[in-house]
């Protein structure tokens, strides 16, 4: 299937000589949620006001369901609806009055009833005649995805849409997000929030120093870089590891009554049958045993620090 978004060796070169991006490659699918994950200053923001075509590419070539965003620019955009970061509203108008606004700015034919779920799947039809200078912070993030919506774009690029927001809310978008999925609109996403990224997300990039630095599903990624953890809690404290034990990959708790093994998920042997066999000749018995995966969090941090 042909990607909704193909990114072929974009940069981005400022006046001031700095290398915000640095030949960038990426498709992104129809229809997926798209996590990209990075450090702040790694390119996320400027990757995608190149999209968007609020910043100009130095070089490379981009297209939006097929449009090239600088030769076909009216196309290409009308295909996006962006959520930014900055609160920038217009404040002494009202919330319905800038939904009509954004959807006749794309040349949208009114549609009421379109307006309406929007803002009621925002929790914002209450407040359609309230002017925006009222609302509260989380308010206005959500003025500004329903804006975003108001057009009906077939890719929908959420830049950290839920700093600010309660927990309460920040659930009622993504569950927005899962039915917008659900009608065939691509999301892409940047967020802080790594847990989101870890439940919503179908695959994951992550970017740093201008470059992606990889691009997998998130199964494969977790399962690829994520480490697995047998924790054993013993019917008897340790004061320390026995000798018998020293091969392998264990740490045993302060308090000397839990035994964690690391071990690799892709690789053939765990060791784990050797490890509980070693246990039994050295007497050591156990009350309870489970295993954990590492989190995305975790896994994120790896690769930022290691291809940094």
């Amino acid at each position: 299937m042909e990607p909704v978004i193909s990114i072929r060796n974009v940069s981005k070169i400022f006046p001031s000589g700095l290398r915000a991006l640095n030949d960038v490659n990426l498709d992104i699918r129809r229809g997926e949620i798209f996590a990209l994950l990075g450090p702040n200053g790694a390119g996320k923001t400027t990757l995608i006001s190149v999209i968007c075509g609020i910043v100009t590419p130095s070089g490379g070539t981009i297209t939006v369901d097929g449009h090239d965003i600088l030769a076909d620019y009216r196309a290409a955009r009308s295909k996006i609806g962006l959520v930014p970061q900055e609160l920038a509203t217009a404040a002494f108008e009202n919330v319905l009055s800038q939904m009509k606004f954004s959807r006749g700015l794309f040349g949208k034919a009114p549609d009421a009833a379109h307006i309406e779920k929007v803002l009621r799947d925002l929790s914002l039809w209450d407040k359609r005649n309230a002017k925006i200078m009222t609302l509260s912070g989380g308010m206005k993030r959500r003025v500004l995805i329903a804006k975003a919506l108001a057009h009906q774009p077939e890719v929908l690029f959420l830049d950290e849409p839920t700093a600010g927001v309660d927990v309460e809310l920040r659930h009622d978008m993504w569950e927005m997000v899962r039915e917008l999925r659900e009608q065939g609109v691509t999301i892409i996403l940047t967020t802080h929030y790594i847990e989101e990224a870890e439940e919503m997300a179908d695959r994951i990039g992550v970017i740093n120093g201008g470059e992606i630095k990889v691009v997998e599903d998130k199964s494969v990624l977790m399962n690829k870089l994520g480490k697995k953890q047998l924790t054993l809690t013993l019917q008897q404290p340790l004061s320390q590891i026995p000798a018998g034990l020293a091969g392998h990959p264990l740490e045993l708790s302060p308090e000397g009554d839990v035994l964690v093994y690391t071990f690799d998920v892709q690789k053939e042997h765990t060791g784990i049958p050797e490890l509980l066999r070693e246990l039994g000749k050295q007497g050591i018995d156990f009350k309870d045993l489970h295993s954990s995966q590492s989190s995305l969090e975790e896994i994120f941090v790896s690769l930022v620090r290691d291809k940094s």
